[in-house]
């Protein structure tokens, strides 16, 4: 249903924002991130919960069974105003950075999804939290959905390229409830979407199909695109991705009999061009909303194609496998929906320039427990930025508190 007001009226707190560190031992054959301590994985986390005394004078949530974890693949948005929102209407919040914090050219989302499950286990077993509800933002979304229904019933006993961890072996604790906001499908099918369909040649990127190119102001197909073109650009993203995927394995394949000392464990990094040429970002009829045209939530989408910042810029091998490749990738939120059972909340926001409404709809269809919750936010942005969006970012915050209390999650303001 789409939200024209919030349904809680969060009262403002005073909220503590306690920075510590979750550190466990690290079973990887190679250091997953540049510098560190080899043998600990370490987790750089946030807790935001109510201070004694709320900016009214009165008393405040300071004490709750129930945390809210926010954890995104490549970690970043413990200041996104979703997160401090939800700790000022008086909720406890987690942010934890996974062990790919802002890099994830070597990122298996297998590994996440441990760091996911350590930062749960601290949750409960050390700062005495009883209940989690996943809250998963945008990447977050499909990692949360991954994490929950692998710890569910676990099923996963490796990454795609035959590298650990084994989920079945980590003792994983389930969530009791789960929030997914402004979220995505998964990596593996965004990045796909939003791929450059024209590139014909992985190690040289002016060679493309000019009937493709997008951003080939020469190109007879021009927007309103027609669905004739969108469905062979569809088809041609996905033919891309798995050209890739066979070379990435055959490379493998190639580096592990080489005969080699370290054969089985060595990698191979590249670069993937191309990566922000979605015909929804220039065309408002494709996945329609409340979006700029000519936008996407990284800028101008002709200059992010090509840009460092663009998805799946740097890879390695085994990463591609387990977080890009179209067919082997695990952490795929529609994949999990229908294995989830625990009460579920699905916010979209109407001006996304990232993740459009098909996403989060896609999502919410998925999933499989009856007690199922969605609401989309009338001219709301995927971060909520900007001084006009405090009152979507209120409504959003509003929606949550009240799903929150009627499910036993928080306690009233």
């Amino acid at each position: 249903m789409t939200s024209t007001q919030q349904r809680h009226t969060p009262v403002k707190h005073q909220y503590d924002r306690i920075p510590y560190l979750v550190a466990y031992h690290n079973n990887s054959a190679v250091r997953d991130v540049y510098g560190g301590v080899a043998e600990l994985v370490v987790l750089e986390s946030y807790l935001l919960k109510p201070a004694a005394v709320a900016d009214t004078g009165a008393a405040t949530p300071a004490t709750s069974d129930t945390v809210l974890v926010f954890m995104h693949p490549i970690g970043g948005g413990a200041y996104l105003p979703m997160i401090n929102a939800l700790a000022r209407a008086g909720h406890h919040v987690i942010y934890c950075n996974s062990r790919f914090r802002g890099t994830d050219s070597a990122l298996l989302m297998e590994k996440v999804i441990e760091d996911l499950g350590e930062c749960i286990k601290d949750a409960k077993n050390r700062l005495g939290y009883s209940k989690v509800v996943l809250a998963g933002w945008s990447g977050g979304g499909s990692l949360s959905m991954f994490y929950q229904q692998q710890a569910q019933c676990p099923t996963v006993t490796a990454s795609p390229s035959g590298d650990g961890p084994d989920l079945t072996k980590l003792g994983l604790i389930p969530a009791d409830g789960i929030m997914l906001l402004a979220a995505h499908i998964s990596r593996h099918g965004t990045m796909t979407e939003w791929m450059d369909a024209s590139i014909l040649d992985e190690s040289d990127p002016t060679k493309r199909d000019p009937e493709l190119d997008l951003y080939n102001p020469d190109n007879p197909n021009q927007p309103p695109y027609t669905p004739e073109f969108l469905e062979r650009y569809r088809h041609a993203q996905i033919a891309r991705n798995r050209r890739i995927t066979a070379w990435v394995k055959s490379k493998l394949a190639e580096l592990r009999t080489s005969g080699r000392p370290g054969a089985e464990g060595a990698e191979f990094a590249f670069v993937v061009h191309g990566t922000m040429a979605d015909p929804r970002w220039l065309d408002p009829t494709v996945d329609p909303n409340e979006r700029t045209p000519g936008t996407c939530y990284l800028g101008d989408p002709e200059l992010v194609n090509m840009s460092p910042v663009g998805l799946a810029r740097f890879c390695t091998l085994r990463s591609w496998l387990s977080q890009w490749s179209y067919d082997d990738a695990n952490g795929d939120a529609v994949t999990c929906g229908p294995d989830i059972e625990v009460p579920a909340l699905v916010i979209g926001n109407l001006a996304d320039d990232a993740c459009t409404p098909s996403h989060t709809r896609r999502i919410y269809e998925a999933i499989g427990t009856p007690d199922k919750e969605f609401y989309e936010i009338t001219g709301a942005n995927h971060y909520y930025a900007g001084v006009d969006q405090r009152p979507k970012l209120n409504e959003a915050v509003g929606i949550a508190t009240d799903w929150l209390l009627r499910h036993e999650f928080a306690v009233t303001p």
